[in-house]
């Protein structure tokens, strides 16, 4: 049979190389690239040292991909803008059948095109929210509709890391179920931080990685594999409009419950509140880093035993957002920049330091933020480093259970969401004006404000 592209992306879904595959299978790596563009067939020996090797269904294996690529590229061939191209069936179904790669070229572009489309249309008709068909802003939004806590993972997770500390660490836990960590360089690993090798049913960790990473990617691997039905569980719940949607949150969740087995609930927030949040004295306490901490600390929303909540955001030094978690409620802008006055962006120039702040919305609201430069381990020289900040935010109220807030004076900086949405007239940091507002020309004054509105 036929099977290239089943084959790749039962590969890709492994995290595998062709060159690891065909070391698991015992073929060459150029017999793989063959098998994967359909120049040769997958024999009924290959087709069981697959099933055996990757535990896998050999029904599962030898699915039909010809047949599904010839319907959707059927279905996509009835779009308008190619009504005027003659396209007989027989040619759709060798496109499909003989050409997998193009074929699935064509569906992601037609597919790029739709959401470029509806997200045009949503600009003319006024108001549409252009993140509606973005696979990121649905993770964040599933994340934020829950505060994000789940529940049922959350709890599972801290029984299993109950488990884990009887046997006595996460490796000892695996070597128990027949799985070996071994830490080898990243050269062996082609780069990968992580890699679970099936046949030989070890787990394989770079050698680079700090302690803290080590344990995260350990109970990583833990949170794919002891905890793939609650996972599963908590997505069929759920409705998608993508499968990209549905891989993102289907990651956020494992690295939920890694974080929930590193750090469990009821230790965790007992530690927390008895050292007033301080994030390095927590991330002593249990071996990890200064923002696997910080993320842990937005996740205490258990009914009847809350932590204080928190607002998480992670950016580069160009303002690019990699990360936003919410149980406050904090107005962040979905589009736009950040208001520069916010000292999140001056932790780059005072890299490792904690930097606190008292805000104060355009509304009144009040909150405390706590920023920090974050960096990669990098793993040796010459080896990129990507340098981070990150800052949680709490209600003013809510500060008082801090540490970083005792003997704070509370003068607040007025801060914007973002210029766009910010009325502040006297704003000197301003870089656009506000939506709605007129400005005014004035040919005899200038103000330190880039810019004098009209009266609203």
């Amino acid at each position: 049979m036929y099977l290239g592209p089943r084959l790749r992306r039962l590969r890709r879904e492994l995290g595998l190389t062709q060159q690891i595959m065909a070391v698991d299978l015992g073929i060459s790596p150029s017999y793989i690239a063959l098998l994967e563009r359909n120049q040769r067939p997958v024999t009924a020996d290959l087709l069981l040292r697959l099933a055996r090797t990757y535990r896998l269904d050999v029904t599962d294996l030898a699915s039909e991909d010809g047949e599904t690529y010839a319907r959707r590229i059927a279905e996509v061939l009835r779009d308008p803008i190619f009504s005027d191209i003659d396209m007989p069936p027989l040619e759709v179904s060798d496109l499909s059948t003989s050409f997998p790669g193009i074929s699935e070229a064509l569906l992601r572009l037609h597919g790029a095109y739709l959401r470029e489309q509806q997200a045009l249309a949503a600009r003319r008709a006024g108001g549409g929210l252009e993140t509606e068909n973005d696979p990121v802003a649905e993770a964040q939004r599933f994340f934020s509709t829950r505060r994000n806590y789940i529940d049922a993972l959350d709890r599972r997770s801290e029984d299993l890391s109950a488990e884990i500390e009887v046997e006595g660490d996460a490796t000892r836990f695996l070597a128990i179920r027949g799985v070996r960590v071994r830490f080898l360089p990243t050269g062996v690993l082609m780069d990968a931080l992580r890699r679970f090798d099936r046949h030989n049913q070890q787990l394989l960790i770079a050698d680079t990685l700090d302690a803290s990473s080590r344990a995260f990617q350990i109970a990583l691997h833990i949170a794919y594999t002891a905890l793939r039905s609650e996972i599963g569980q908590v997505l069929r719940e759920e409705s998608f409009t993508s499968k990209t949607a549905e891989t993102l949150v289907r990651r956020g969740l494992a690295a939920y419950a890694a974080a929930a087995l590193v750090m469990p609930y009821e230790r965790f927030i007992r530690t927390a509140e008895a050292r007033g949040y301080d994030i390095e004295a927590i991330a002593g306490v249990f071996g990890s880093s200064f923002e696997q901490v910080a993320h842990r600390l937005t996740t205490l929303q258990r009914p009847g035993r809350e932590g204080a909540p928190f607002f998480f955001l992670r950016l580069d030094e160009a303002g690019n957002v990699s990360k936003r978690l919410d149980a406050t409620g904090f107005p962040f802008a979905a589009h736009g920049g950040g208001c520069p006055l916010w000292n999140l962006h001056q932790t780059f120039r005072r890299p490792g330091e904690v930097l606190t702040q008292w805000l104060e919305l355009p509304d009144g609201q009040r909150f405390f933020s706590i920023a920090r430069t974050v960096t990669n381990s990098g793993g040796g020289h010459m080896r990129a480093r990507a340098v981070r900040a990150i800052a949680l935010a709490c209600t003013a109220q809510d500060a008082t259970r801090l540490i970083y807030a005792q003997g704070e004076k509370q003068q607040p900086t007025p801060i914007g969401v973002t210029c766009r949405l910010c009325h502040r007239a006297e704003c000197e940091a301003r870089s656009a004006p506000p939506i709605g507002r007129d400005i005014l020309t004035d040919e005899y004054r200038r103000d330190p404000a880039p810019f004098t509105f009209a009266a609203s």
